[in-house]
Protein backbone atom coordinates (compact mmCIF):
# COMPACT_ATOMS: atom_id res chain seq x y z
CA UNK A 1 0.00 0.00 0.00
CA UNK A 2 2.99 2.27 0.58
CA UNK A 3 5.10 1.18 -2.41
CA UNK A 4 3.34 -1.01 -5.04
CA UNK A 5 6.68 -2.22 -6.45
CA UNK A 6 7.86 -3.47 -3.02
CA UNK A 7 7.76 -7.16 -4.09
CA UNK A 8 10.60 -6.45 -6.57
CA UNK A 9 12.85 -4.78 -3.97
CA UNK A 10 14.13 -7.75 -1.96
CA UNK A 11 16.87 -9.01 -4.31
CA UNK A 12 17.65 -12.70 -3.71
CA UNK A 13 15.28 -13.17 -0.74
CA UNK A 14 12.10 -15.24 -0.91
CA UNK A 15 8.81 -13.48 -0.10
CA UNK A 16 5.77 -14.99 1.59
CA UNK A 17 2.42 -13.18 1.31
CA UNK A 18 -0.10 -14.21 4.01
CA UNK A 19 -3.72 -14.45 2.88
CA UNK A 20 -4.56 -11.61 5.28
CA UNK A 21 -2.34 -9.25 3.24
CA UNK A 22 -4.40 -10.03 0.11
CA UNK A 23 -7.59 -9.41 2.15
CA UNK A 24 -6.22 -6.03 3.27
CA UNK A 25 -5.38 -5.15 -0.35
CA UNK A 26 -8.91 -6.05 -1.35
CA UNK A 27 -10.34 -3.77 1.36
CA UNK A 28 -8.18 -0.83 0.32
CA UNK A 29 -8.70 -0.89 -3.46
CA UNK A 30 -11.74 1.42 -3.71
CA UNK A 31 -11.48 5.20 -4.10
CA UNK A 32 -9.21 7.79 -5.67
CA UNK A 33 -6.75 8.26 -2.82
CA UNK A 34 -2.99 7.63 -3.21
CA UNK A 35 -3.31 4.45 -1.10
CA UNK A 36 -6.16 3.06 -3.27
CA UNK A 37 -4.13 3.72 -6.43
CA UNK A 38 -1.10 1.98 -4.92
CA UNK A 39 -3.24 -1.03 -3.93
CA UNK A 40 -4.64 -1.40 -7.45
CA UNK A 41 -1.11 -1.18 -8.93
CA UNK A 42 0.18 -3.80 -6.47
CA UNK A 43 -2.71 -6.12 -7.44
CA UNK A 44 -1.87 -5.65 -11.13
CA UNK A 45 1.77 -6.63 -10.45
CA UNK A 46 0.66 -9.79 -8.62
CA UNK A 47 -1.78 -10.63 -11.44
CA UNK A 48 1.00 -10.27 -14.03
CA UNK A 49 3.30 -12.59 -12.06
CA UNK A 50 0.55 -15.23 -11.79
CA UNK A 51 -0.56 -15.20 -15.43
CA UNK A 52 -0.54 -18.73 -16.84
CA UNK A 53 0.85 -20.24 -13.62
CA UNK A 54 -0.57 -23.60 -12.49
CA UNK A 55 -1.38 -24.50 -8.87
CA UNK A 56 1.82 -26.64 -8.57
CA UNK A 57 3.98 -23.72 -9.80
CA UNK A 58 2.33 -21.34 -7.31
CA UNK A 59 3.01 -23.83 -4.47
CA UNK A 60 6.69 -24.05 -5.52
CA UNK A 61 6.94 -20.23 -5.54
CA UNK A 62 6.75 -17.85 -8.50
CA UNK A 63 10.18 -16.61 -9.64
CA UNK A 64 10.64 -12.85 -9.19
CA UNK A 65 12.61 -10.79 -11.74
CA UNK A 66 16.32 -11.16 -10.96
CA UNK A 67 17.92 -7.87 -9.89
CA UNK A 68 21.47 -9.21 -9.55
CA UNK A 69 23.94 -11.99 -10.38
CA UNK A 70 25.61 -14.63 -8.23
CA UNK A 71 29.35 -15.46 -8.09
CA UNK A 72 29.00 -17.81 -11.11
CA UNK A 73 27.31 -15.08 -13.19
CA UNK A 74 23.87 -16.72 -12.94
CA UNK A 75 20.87 -14.46 -12.32
CA UNK A 76 19.85 -14.34 -8.66
CA UNK A 77 16.24 -13.60 -7.77
CA UNK A 78 13.94 -14.72 -5.00
CA UNK A 79 10.61 -16.50 -5.19
CA UNK A 80 7.15 -15.28 -4.24
CA UNK A 81 5.08 -17.67 -2.10
CA UNK A 82 1.39 -17.26 -1.28
CA UNK A 83 -0.39 -18.76 1.71
CA UNK A 84 -2.33 -21.57 0.04
CA UNK A 85 -3.20 -23.63 3.14
CA UNK A 86 -4.24 -23.13 6.74
CA UNK A 87 -1.31 -22.80 9.15
CA UNK A 88 -1.59 -23.77 12.85
CA UNK A 89 -2.31 -20.90 15.25
CA UNK A 90 0.69 -20.59 17.59
CA UNK A 91 -0.19 -17.19 19.03
CA UNK A 92 0.02 -16.87 22.83
CA UNK A 93 -3.12 -16.09 24.87
CA UNK A 94 -1.81 -12.54 25.39
CA UNK A 95 -2.76 -11.79 21.75
CA UNK A 96 -6.48 -12.61 21.52
CA UNK A 97 -8.80 -11.95 18.60
CA UNK A 98 -8.44 -12.35 14.88
CA UNK A 99 -7.17 -8.88 13.92
CA UNK A 100 -5.17 -8.60 10.66
CA UNK A 101 -1.93 -7.87 12.58
CA UNK A 102 -2.32 -10.89 14.86
CA UNK A 103 -3.19 -13.09 11.88
CA UNK A 104 0.07 -12.03 10.13
CA UNK A 105 2.06 -12.64 13.34
CA UNK A 106 0.51 -16.13 13.66
CA UNK A 107 1.52 -16.91 10.04
CA UNK A 108 5.11 -15.78 10.74
CA UNK A 109 5.32 -17.95 13.90
CA UNK A 110 4.00 -21.00 12.00
CA UNK A 111 6.54 -20.46 9.18
CA UNK A 112 9.37 -20.16 11.71
CA UNK A 113 8.27 -23.40 13.37
CA UNK A 114 7.90 -25.19 10.02
CA UNK A 115 11.24 -24.09 8.52
CA UNK A 116 13.73 -23.66 11.41
CA UNK A 117 16.69 -23.60 8.98
CA UNK A 118 15.47 -20.32 7.43
CA UNK A 119 15.19 -16.83 8.92
CA UNK A 120 11.69 -15.37 8.91
CA UNK A 121 11.54 -11.55 8.93
CA UNK A 122 8.37 -9.43 8.97
CA UNK A 123 8.81 -6.27 6.88
CA UNK A 124 6.22 -3.63 7.66
CA UNK A 125 5.68 0.14 7.84
CA UNK A 126 3.35 -0.55 10.80
CA UNK A 127 5.36 0.31 13.93
CA UNK A 128 2.93 -1.41 16.34
CA UNK A 129 3.10 -4.64 14.32
CA UNK A 130 6.91 -4.51 14.56
CA UNK A 131 6.71 -3.99 18.34
CA UNK A 132 4.34 -6.98 18.73
CA UNK A 133 6.62 -9.12 16.53
CA UNK A 134 9.66 -8.24 18.69
CA UNK A 135 7.71 -9.25 21.83
CA UNK A 136 7.00 -12.66 20.24
CA UNK A 137 10.64 -13.17 19.24
CA UNK A 138 10.05 -12.64 15.50
CA UNK A 139 12.54 -10.48 13.66
CA UNK A 140 10.81 -7.37 12.27
CA UNK A 141 12.18 -4.57 10.07
CA UNK A 142 10.93 -1.30 8.62
CA UNK A 143 10.68 -1.09 4.81
CA UNK A 144 13.78 0.95 4.01
CA UNK A 145 13.71 1.05 0.21
CA UNK A 146 11.73 4.32 0.19
CA UNK A 147 14.47 6.12 2.11
CA UNK A 148 16.54 8.54 0.09
CA UNK A 149 19.25 8.66 2.77
CA UNK A 150 20.00 6.73 5.95
CA UNK A 151 20.20 9.97 7.93
CA UNK A 152 18.91 13.44 7.04
CA UNK A 153 22.23 14.89 8.28
CA UNK A 154 23.82 13.37 5.17
CA UNK A 155 21.61 15.52 2.93
CA UNK A 156 23.50 17.75 0.48
CA UNK A 157 23.65 21.27 1.99
CA UNK A 158 24.55 23.05 -1.27
CA UNK A 159 27.58 24.86 0.12
CA UNK A 160 31.13 24.11 1.21
CA UNK A 161 33.64 26.07 3.26
CA UNK A 162 37.09 26.21 1.68
CA UNK A 163 40.35 26.19 3.64
CA UNK A 164 41.86 29.66 4.39
CA UNK A 165 44.96 28.66 2.35
CA UNK A 166 42.82 27.52 -0.64
CA UNK A 167 44.41 30.03 -3.04
CA UNK A 168 47.95 29.02 -1.96
CA UNK A 169 47.16 25.36 -2.71
CA UNK A 170 45.92 26.23 -6.24
CA UNK A 171 48.18 29.21 -6.94
CA UNK A 172 50.05 27.80 -9.95
CA UNK A 173 46.95 26.30 -11.57
CA UNK A 174 44.51 29.25 -11.38
CA UNK A 175 43.44 31.03 -14.53
CA UNK A 176 41.13 34.05 -14.10
CA UNK A 177 39.18 36.27 -16.52
CA UNK A 178 36.25 38.68 -16.64
CA UNK A 179 33.19 38.48 -18.86
CA UNK A 180 30.39 41.07 -18.84
CA UNK A 181 31.44 42.28 -15.38
CA UNK A 182 31.55 38.72 -13.95
CA UNK A 183 34.77 37.17 -12.59
CA UNK A 184 35.62 33.55 -13.39
CA UNK A 185 38.45 31.25 -12.21
CA UNK A 186 39.57 27.96 -13.73
CA UNK A 187 41.13 25.61 -11.14
CA UNK A 188 42.62 22.14 -10.92
CA UNK A 189 43.05 20.00 -7.83
CA UNK A 190 41.99 16.75 -6.12
CA UNK A 191 39.32 18.40 -3.91
CA UNK A 192 37.35 19.44 -7.01
CA UNK A 193 36.23 15.86 -7.70
CA UNK A 194 33.83 16.12 -4.74
CA UNK A 195 32.15 19.33 -5.94
CA UNK A 196 28.73 19.55 -7.64
CA UNK A 197 27.43 21.94 -10.35
CA UNK A 198 26.22 25.28 -8.91
CA UNK A 199 27.57 24.37 -5.47
CA UNK A 200 28.24 27.42 -3.27
CA UNK A 201 31.84 27.84 -2.11
CA UNK A 202 33.07 30.33 0.46
CA UNK A 203 36.14 31.39 2.43
CA UNK A 204 34.96 33.24 5.56
CA UNK A 205 36.50 36.45 6.90
CA UNK A 206 37.65 39.74 5.39
CA UNK A 207 38.96 39.38 1.86
CA UNK A 208 37.22 35.98 1.67
CA UNK A 209 35.46 34.45 -1.29
CA UNK A 210 31.85 33.69 -2.21
CA UNK A 211 31.59 31.76 -5.47
CA UNK A 212 29.53 29.15 -7.33
CA UNK A 213 30.77 26.19 -9.36
CA UNK A 214 29.82 26.81 -12.99
CA UNK A 215 31.26 23.74 -14.74
CA UNK A 216 33.16 20.58 -13.80
CA UNK A 217 35.57 18.47 -15.81
CA UNK A 218 37.20 15.63 -13.86
CA UNK A 219 39.56 17.35 -11.38
CA UNK A 220 39.11 20.75 -13.09
CA UNK A 221 36.39 23.36 -12.49
CA UNK A 222 35.29 26.84 -13.47
CA UNK A 223 33.96 28.92 -10.56
CA UNK A 224 32.36 32.37 -10.64
CA UNK A 225 32.30 35.07 -7.96
CA UNK A 226 28.67 35.64 -7.01
CA UNK A 227 26.84 38.96 -7.22
CA UNK A 228 26.62 40.63 -3.81
CA UNK A 229 22.88 41.06 -3.22
CA UNK A 230 23.58 42.44 0.27
CA UNK A 231 24.30 45.87 -1.20
CA UNK A 232 21.39 48.27 -1.80
CA UNK A 233 22.23 48.78 -5.50
CA UNK A 234 21.69 45.07 -6.19
CA UNK A 235 18.43 44.87 -4.19
CA UNK A 236 15.83 42.53 -5.68
CA UNK A 237 12.35 44.17 -5.59
CA UNK A 238 13.58 46.22 -2.62
CA UNK A 239 14.87 43.13 -0.78
CA UNK A 240 18.57 42.73 0.12
CA UNK A 241 20.23 39.53 1.36
CA UNK A 242 20.99 39.59 5.08
CA UNK A 243 23.48 36.73 5.25
CA UNK A 244 25.69 34.53 3.07
CA UNK A 245 23.11 31.78 2.45
CA UNK A 246 20.44 34.29 1.40
CA UNK A 247 22.98 35.84 -0.99
CA UNK A 248 23.65 32.43 -2.58
CA UNK A 249 19.87 31.79 -2.77
CA UNK A 250 19.24 35.08 -4.63
CA UNK A 251 22.07 34.29 -7.08
CA UNK A 252 20.37 30.97 -7.92
CA UNK A 253 16.87 32.46 -8.09
CA UNK A 254 18.01 35.25 -10.45
CA UNK A 255 20.08 32.97 -12.72
CA UNK A 256 18.18 32.09 -15.96
CA UNK A 257 20.49 29.08 -16.51
CA UNK A 258 19.21 27.39 -13.33
CA UNK A 259 15.80 25.78 -13.94
CA UNK A 260 15.31 24.09 -10.55
CA UNK A 261 16.10 25.70 -7.19
CA UNK A 262 15.48 24.10 -3.79
CA UNK A 263 15.71 26.13 -0.58
CA UNK A 264 15.68 24.35 2.77
CA UNK A 265 15.52 26.15 6.08
CA UNK A 266 13.61 26.50 9.32
CA UNK A 267 10.82 29.03 9.83
CA UNK A 268 11.87 32.65 9.37
CA UNK A 269 14.95 32.12 7.20
CA UNK A 270 13.37 34.06 4.30
CA UNK A 271 12.66 31.27 1.80
CA UNK A 272 9.27 32.53 0.58
CA UNK A 273 10.23 36.22 0.63
CA UNK A 274 13.38 35.66 -1.46
CA UNK A 275 11.55 33.39 -3.95
CA UNK A 276 8.71 35.91 -4.39
CA UNK A 277 11.00 38.94 -4.70
CA UNK A 278 13.10 37.20 -7.38
CA UNK A 279 9.92 36.04 -9.17
CA UNK A 280 8.37 39.53 -9.22
CA UNK A 281 11.57 41.15 -10.50
CA UNK A 282 11.91 38.63 -13.33
CA UNK A 283 8.17 38.68 -14.17
CA UNK A 284 7.35 42.40 -13.93
CA UNK A 285 10.72 44.13 -14.55
CA UNK A 286 12.63 41.76 -16.83
CA UNK A 287 9.67 39.98 -18.53
CA UNK A 288 11.56 36.70 -18.30
CA UNK A 289 8.44 34.86 -17.12
CA UNK A 290 4.78 35.51 -17.93
CA UNK A 291 3.47 34.96 -14.42
CA UNK A 292 4.16 33.42 -11.03
CA UNK A 293 2.35 30.17 -10.16
CA UNK A 294 2.23 29.35 -6.45
CA UNK A 295 1.02 26.10 -4.91
CA UNK A 296 1.36 24.08 -1.73
CA UNK A 297 0.04 20.89 -0.11
CA UNK A 298 -3.15 21.51 1.83
CA UNK A 299 -2.23 19.64 5.03
CA UNK A 300 -3.64 21.39 8.12
CA UNK A 301 -1.57 21.63 11.32
CA UNK A 302 -4.71 21.29 13.49
CA UNK A 303 -8.18 19.96 12.69
CA UNK A 304 -9.43 20.58 9.15
CA UNK A 305 -11.81 23.53 8.68
CA UNK A 306 -14.13 21.64 6.33
CA UNK A 307 -15.33 22.53 2.85
CA UNK A 308 -14.58 26.03 1.58
CA UNK A 309 -16.81 27.96 -0.85
CA UNK A 310 -15.65 29.66 -4.04
CA UNK A 311 -13.33 29.09 -6.99
CA UNK A 312 -10.04 27.15 -6.89
CA UNK A 313 -8.11 30.35 -6.04
CA UNK A 314 -10.60 31.37 -3.33
CA UNK A 315 -10.48 27.90 -1.75
CA UNK A 316 -6.67 28.05 -1.70
CA UNK A 317 -6.56 31.54 -0.10
CA UNK A 318 -6.61 30.32 3.55
CA UNK A 319 -3.59 28.11 2.77
CA UNK A 320 -1.74 31.01 1.20
CA UNK A 321 -1.32 33.14 4.32
CA UNK A 322 2.47 33.01 3.81
CA UNK A 323 2.06 34.50 0.31
CA UNK A 324 -0.14 37.34 1.59
CA UNK A 325 2.25 38.12 4.48
CA UNK A 326 5.21 38.32 2.12
CA UNK A 327 3.31 40.43 -0.44
CA UNK A 328 2.63 42.88 2.39
CA UNK A 329 6.41 43.26 2.90
CA UNK A 330 7.05 43.58 -0.85
CA UNK A 331 4.37 46.26 -1.44
CA UNK A 332 5.67 48.74 1.11
CA UNK A 333 6.40 51.25 -1.65
CA UNK A 334 6.58 55.04 -1.64
CA UNK A 335 3.51 56.91 -2.88
CA UNK A 336 1.18 56.42 0.06
CA UNK A 337 -2.00 54.35 0.16
CA UNK A 338 -2.85 54.81 -3.54
CA UNK A 339 0.65 53.75 -4.70
CA UNK A 340 0.51 50.66 -2.50
CA UNK A 341 -2.94 49.69 -3.81
CA UNK A 342 -1.79 50.00 -7.45
CA UNK A 343 1.36 47.95 -6.78
CA UNK A 344 -0.68 45.33 -4.93
CA UNK A 345 -3.19 45.00 -7.80
CA UNK A 346 -0.39 44.76 -10.37
CA UNK A 347 1.41 42.04 -8.40
CA UNK A 348 -1.70 40.03 -7.68
CA UNK A 349 -2.69 40.12 -11.37
CA UNK A 350 0.57 38.27 -12.19
CA UNK A 351 0.40 35.70 -9.38
CA UNK A 352 -1.76 32.58 -9.83
CA UNK A 353 -2.62 30.28 -6.94
CA UNK A 354 -3.26 26.65 -7.92
CA UNK A 355 -4.23 23.54 -5.99
CA UNK A 356 -2.06 20.42 -6.31
CA UNK A 357 -5.20 18.33 -6.86
CA UNK A 358 -5.63 19.58 -10.43
CA UNK A 359 -2.01 19.52 -11.63
CA UNK A 360 -1.94 16.23 -13.52
CA UNK A 361 -1.77 16.71 -17.30
CA UNK A 362 -0.98 20.44 -17.16
CA UNK A 363 2.04 22.16 -18.75
CA UNK A 364 3.29 25.55 -17.59
CA UNK A 365 5.07 27.64 -20.24
CA UNK A 366 7.33 30.58 -19.25
CA UNK A 367 6.10 30.41 -15.65
CA UNK A 368 7.93 30.93 -12.37
CA UNK A 369 6.56 28.07 -10.23
CA UNK A 370 6.87 28.17 -6.43
CA UNK A 371 6.12 24.96 -4.48
CA UNK A 372 5.73 26.01 -0.87
CA UNK A 373 5.86 23.53 2.05
CA UNK A 374 7.38 20.96 -0.34
CA UNK A 375 8.47 18.72 2.57
CA UNK A 376 4.86 17.46 2.74
CA UNK A 377 5.03 15.96 -0.76
CA UNK A 378 5.78 12.30 -1.43
CA UNK A 379 8.52 11.56 -4.03
CA UNK A 380 5.77 10.57 -6.50
CA UNK A 381 3.89 13.87 -6.00
CA UNK A 382 7.16 15.79 -6.36
CA UNK A 383 7.81 14.08 -9.70
CA UNK A 384 4.24 14.87 -10.86
CA UNK A 385 4.70 18.56 -10.05
CA UNK A 386 8.22 19.15 -11.36
CA UNK A 387 7.33 17.45 -14.66
CA UNK A 388 4.60 20.12 -15.20
CA UNK A 389 7.31 22.65 -16.12
CA UNK A 390 7.39 23.41 -19.83
CA UNK A 391 9.94 25.40 -21.88
CA UNK A 392 11.11 28.63 -20.24
CA UNK A 393 9.75 27.75 -16.78
CA UNK A 394 11.61 27.70 -13.47
CA UNK A 395 10.63 25.61 -10.43
CA UNK A 396 11.46 26.77 -6.91
CA UNK A 397 10.89 24.29 -4.04
CA UNK A 398 10.72 25.66 -0.51
CA UNK A 399 10.46 23.68 2.70
CA UNK A 400 11.71 22.61 6.09
CA UNK A 401 12.15 18.84 6.50
CA UNK A 402 11.96 19.29 10.27
CA UNK A 403 8.30 20.35 9.95
CA UNK A 404 6.50 17.51 8.13
CA UNK A 405 2.71 17.41 8.66
CA UNK A 406 1.89 14.46 6.33
CA UNK A 407 1.40 11.09 8.06
CA UNK A 408 3.79 8.31 6.93
CA UNK A 409 6.41 10.78 5.62
CA UNK A 410 9.69 11.27 7.47
CA UNK A 411 12.73 13.50 6.91
CA UNK A 412 14.46 10.73 4.93
CA UNK A 413 11.42 9.78 2.78
CA UNK A 414 10.08 13.28 1.98
CA UNK A 415 9.75 14.30 -1.67
CA UNK A 416 11.84 17.42 -0.93
CA UNK A 417 14.75 15.32 0.37
CA UNK A 418 14.34 13.09 -2.70
CA UNK A 419 14.46 16.06 -5.11
CA UNK A 420 17.50 17.66 -3.43
CA UNK A 421 19.41 14.38 -3.58
CA UNK A 422 18.47 13.52 -7.20
CA UNK A 423 19.02 17.01 -8.63
CA UNK A 424 22.36 17.84 -6.96
CA UNK A 425 24.51 16.64 -9.90
CA UNK A 426 22.40 18.28 -12.65
CA UNK A 427 24.06 21.39 -14.16
CA UNK A 428 20.77 23.36 -14.31
CA UNK A 429 19.80 23.00 -10.65
CA UNK A 430 20.87 24.68 -7.44
CA UNK A 431 20.32 24.06 -3.75
CA UNK A 432 21.16 25.92 -0.57
CA UNK A 433 20.21 25.36 3.08
CA UNK A 434 19.32 28.60 4.89
CA UNK A 435 20.44 28.42 8.51
CA UNK A 436 20.05 31.86 10.05
CA UNK A 437 16.57 33.06 10.96
CA UNK A 438 15.93 36.66 9.92
CA UNK A 439 12.24 37.04 10.85
CA UNK A 440 12.62 38.62 14.30
CA UNK A 441 14.59 38.09 17.50
CA UNK A 442 11.45 36.61 19.09
CA UNK A 443 10.96 34.07 16.23
CA UNK A 444 14.67 33.13 16.30
CA UNK A 445 14.63 32.53 20.06
CA UNK A 446 11.39 30.49 19.76
CA UNK A 447 12.82 28.34 16.91
CA UNK A 448 15.88 27.47 18.97
CA UNK A 449 14.39 27.08 22.44
CA UNK A 450 10.79 25.85 22.16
Amino acid sequence: MHDPSAIFRFQEHDLFLPMMVLEELDRGKKGTSEVARNVRQASRFLDRLMQGARKEAIDRGLPLPAPGHGPDGAAVGGRLFFQTRHLPNLLPESLPGNTPDNNILGTALALQEEQPERTVVIVSKDINLRIKAALLGIRAEDYLNDRVLDDVRLLYSGEQELAPDFWDQHDLEVESWQEEGRTFYRLRGPAIRHWYPNQCLYIPGDGGLEAMVRSLDGDGAVIERVTDYRSERHAVWGISARNREQNFALNMLMDPEIDFVSLLGMAGTGKTLLALAAGLTQTLDQNRYREIVMTRVTVPVGDDIGFLPGTEEEKMTPWMGALMDNLEVLTRTEGGEWGRAVTNDLMQSRIRIHSLNFMRGRTFLDKYIILDEAQNLTPKQMKTLVTRAGPGSKVVCLGNVGQIDTPYLTETTSGLTYAVDRFKAWPHSGHVTLRRGERSRLADFASENL
